[in-house]
């Protein structure tokens, strides 16, 4: 064989051997599409998400595959995910649950003031549980694949909260409409919006503090932005955010049986924890980069916290009250939601 013959047999077997690849790259039976707000450095996306998919499409035998669309690349803001899913414009996402006020009125009370006592992955697997035998109306619409919190929520802020007074008339992000509540009663002004709007906001001064777990600390930069980070001493969570990854109930119907049970066995409890175990990872992170920063941890001892804690259960009443009025039982899911995360935290 001449040495031009040679060269074009090998660029014919390259060529081959691509298409062939190319082939074998559509030969799954489903594609679908994952949409979500957050870039795909961040903590959810590297720890969970994309794990997830990964676990997914190999249980599936190559025969699921999905397409992870981080940043909201396909379009349209983060409030409006979940209806992207249900009404099938992607297949999948994961969303903020308290974007779509009044949508998850049961879900939302593992958002009130320190319901969370130890970490994400525990108060994920509770409220797992707690919407399988509670709330599973509220995800009527969609294939629920899991719900799950994140750590313990604290306050950011420009400039120190070492007492209550600290907070009068200070704006501060607030993640929904309970956590915006919570705010109020704590005398902040409440300013809500989407945590991907929080670097710009604290930038240009729209708001002087941010309500955020440690997780997001990395992805926001939120070290350079504010140079004092308040918690707890006994470790409570002023507050936790509810997340859904839910998928498009159509796309779930078309699978065949064996395709739905790989679904269905990533979904549900391990799922949750899954989540809760990234956002756990990220807050280790996130407190790393502030102690790099150089930055101040300021820890409110228990006389300091009372006033927070007895303004938290304020918000707590007013909860239960605002249930009752649209016939829910409030007392008895606050009860049975603390019960859950005593269960998972023994």
């Amino acid at each position: 064989m001449s040495t031009i013959s040679r060269r074009v047999f090998a660029a014919s077997a390259v060529a081959t051997a691509a298409l062939m690849s190319s082939f074998g790259a559509q030969a799954a039976e489903f594609t679908f599409r994952f949409h979500q707000q957050l870039p795909p450095q961040a903590n959810v996306p590297k720890f969970a998400i994309v794990p997830w998919i990964q676990k997914v499409e190999k249980e599936s035998g190559g025969r699921i595959k999905i397409q992870h669309f981080p940043a909201m690349q396909l379009g349209g803001k983060p409030p409006e995910s979940f209806d992207q899913a249900k009404n099938g414009f992607v297949d999948f996402t994961w969303t903020v649950l308290g974007y779509t006020p009044g949508r998850f009125p049961k879900t939302e009370v593992f958002e009130l003031p320190f319901m969370l006592t130890t970490n994400a992955e525990n108060g994920s697997k509770a409220v797992m549980e707690y919407v399988q035998k509670n709330a599973m109306e509220e995800f009527k619409d969609v294939k629920l694949v899991a719900v799950h919190v994140h750590g313990a929520g604290m306050f950011h802020t420009k400039t120190p909260i070492t007492r209550l007074e600290d907070l009068k008339g200070l704006k501060v992000r607030g993640a929904s409409r309970v956590i915006n509540d919570m705010l109020q009663n704590l005398g902040a002004v409440p300013v809500g919006m989407p945590v991907p709007a929080v670097g710009e906001a604290l930038s240009k001064g729209v708001i002087s503090g941010a309500l955020v777990p440690y997780e997001i600390v990395p992805t926001l930069k939120l070290h350079q932005l504010v140079k004092n980070h308040t918690s707890f001493a006994d470790g409570s969570a002023l507050y936790t955010a509810t997340f859904g990854v839910v998928m498009n109930k159509a796309s779930y119907n078309k699978l065949p049986a064996d395709l739905k049970k790989v679904i269905d066995n990533n979904s549900g409890i391990e799922a949750a924890a899954l989540f809760g175990r990234a956002m756990d990872k990220g807050d280790v992170m996130g407190k790393e980069l502030i102690k790099k920063a150089g930055n101040d941890f300021v820890t409110l001892d228990a006389a300091s916290a009372s006033p927070f804690k007895r303004q938290g259960n304020a918000t707590r009443e007013q909860w239960v009250a605002d249930a009752k009025k649209n016939g829910i039982d409030g007392t008895k899911l606050l009860k049975e939601a603390e019960d859950l995360m005593a269960k998972y935290s023994k």
